[in-house]
């Protein structure tokens, strides 16, 4: 101890006890933050439809590919009676559908590079993460099983535990009575929120599976993150998705033979876009976990 009774020196406030003044921390930058104009989206849409008439016939029988599949899956709900998935399993495609655009991801890669493509490498696609895409589609796999069973759970809040009534009675159900225009709203939100994670989980996550070596939940994160820190365009973007989605169903999924290639090129500019840094030669950022 001091018995020194002088005032502490003036720059050292602590040598009397004082806590010192609490001030804000200094702002950060974002670094995944593009400042993009909600335009851009549009941008984007035109870069697609650019790659999709370079070496047009790839993607064209890619696309007709996903319709053939849609047809597919409609065709089996019928087949075995399962009429009642039909409205959530497309309101699923959007959880799933950038993980099938894969291949017009790599193409769009390759045409970046100079380099020229056919059916054959769009569809062999070997990521760089290896293993890590296929755990990527048991992810978003699972999250479109989820999202089966909860709208098989809202219909039966609404319309208890009966037995589904058939395509002919369902849709007057629906769209006639107070309680299937709740049931409608209700699974809209619900399926606009599943839709809306999904998307934003994985828009992003699927490309950089294919060009940069990370793990699966690093790359959702990531991918959210991105979405966040770029909200007006991806929003924009997001719109212009689902858009573009109802018009091919609208037209019996024929549209998609053109629609789906389309977004799928241009998400791939999407994705170039807003993550600028090119890690394909580097280490990779991780959020979760280290891959082997």
């Amino acid at each position: 101890m001091s018995d020194r009774t002088d005032p502490p020196p003036p720059d050292n406030p602590h040598a009397a006890g004082v806590i010192p003044k609490v001030v804000p921390p200094l702002p950060r930058q974002n670094l995944r933050a593009r400042n993009l104009p909600w335009r851009t989206a549009f941008d984007w849409l035109r870069a697609g439809w650019s790659d999709l008439w370079t070496n047009p016939l790839p993607s064209l029988l890619y696309g007709a590919g996903v319709f053939a599949l849609s047809i597919l899956v409609v065709w089996g709900l019928f087949q075995f009676r399962y009429e009642y998935a039909l409205f959530p399993a497309l309101a699923g495609f959007m959880v799933i559908g950038p993980l099938i655009a894969n291949g017009l991801y790599e193409k769009s890669r390759r045409l970046e590079l100079g380099e020229e493509v056919g059916l054959a490498g769009m569809i062999l696609v070997r990521p760089r993460s290896g293993y890590q895409a296929l755990f990527m589609g048991v992810l978003l796999l699972g999250l479109f099983l989820l999202w089966l069973r909860a709208a098989v759970l809202i219909y039966a809040l609404f319309f208890g535990m009966v037995a589904f009534p058939g395509t002919d009675e369902l849709i007057p159900m629906l769209f006639l009575t107070p309680t299937g225009w709740a049931l409608l709203l209700t699974g809209s939100v619900v399926g606009a929120l599943f839709a809306a994670f999904a998307f934003a989980i994985s828009v992003f996550a699927v490309p950089m599976l294919l060009t940069e070596r990370a793990d699966a939940l690093s790359a959702m994160g990531i991918s959210m993150a991105m979405v966040w820190a770029n909200l007006p365009v991806m929003l924009a973007w997001g719109a212009t998705v689902m858009g573009l989605f109802l018009v091919s169903v609208a037209t019996a999924f024929i549209g998609l033979v053109l629609v789906f290639p389309v977004l799928g090129h241009a998400t791939w500019h999407a994705y170039r876009n807003i993550r600028t840094d090119d890690r394909q030669t580097g280490e990779s950022e991780r959020m979760f976990i280290r891959p082997a």
